[in-house]
């Protein structure tokens, strides 16, 4: 019986993240605009990747960089079972000057999250100065 509930845990697991494959779940979009700031200036060319959250490896949904005034949008859309899990990862080297990147994480609420590959409602993250300390922020060298 417990090899029985762990195959199904198993088979579901990999159907959640398979379900493209498989042609079942709904499609579900997203999409987000802000401006960045590094210190009070426009921070431009700075990357933004969108990606929805997966257990085993996340899955990219589009990719931009900010720009001469610090602008971006990104939107992108997938196939799920249950509701994706988007978020944005910003890569930034605002005060910080070593050979790698600051990456910041900004998940998105649910709310934003649509039917259809159009997304119908737009995330503003408003204007966010990079100088600022933010919680999850990691180091990158391969973004």
């Amino acid at each position: 019986m417990q090899l029985s509930f762990l195959h199904f845990v198993c088979f579901c697991a990999v159907l959640s993240t398979s379900n493209a494959l498989f042609g079942i779940g709904r499609k579900q979009s997203v999409a987000v605009t802000g401006r960045l700031t590094c210190n009070g200036v426009p921070a431009k060319d700075v990357k933004i990747k969108l990606y929805e959250k997966e257990k085993i490896k996340d899955v990219k949904m589009d990719e931009t960089t900010t720009d001469v005034n610090g602008y971006f949008k990104v939107s992108g859309y997938k196939t799920e079972i249950t509701n994706i899990d988007p978020q944005i990862n910003i890569y930034h080297r605002c005060n910080y000057k070593k050979l790698c990147y600051k990456k910041v994480p900004i998940k998105i609420p649910d709310n934003f999250i649509t039917s259809g590959i159009v997304p119908k409602k737009t995330f503003d993250i408003g204007e966010i100065n990079l100088a600022n300390r933010f919680k999850g922020t990691t180091i990158d060298c391969i973004n």
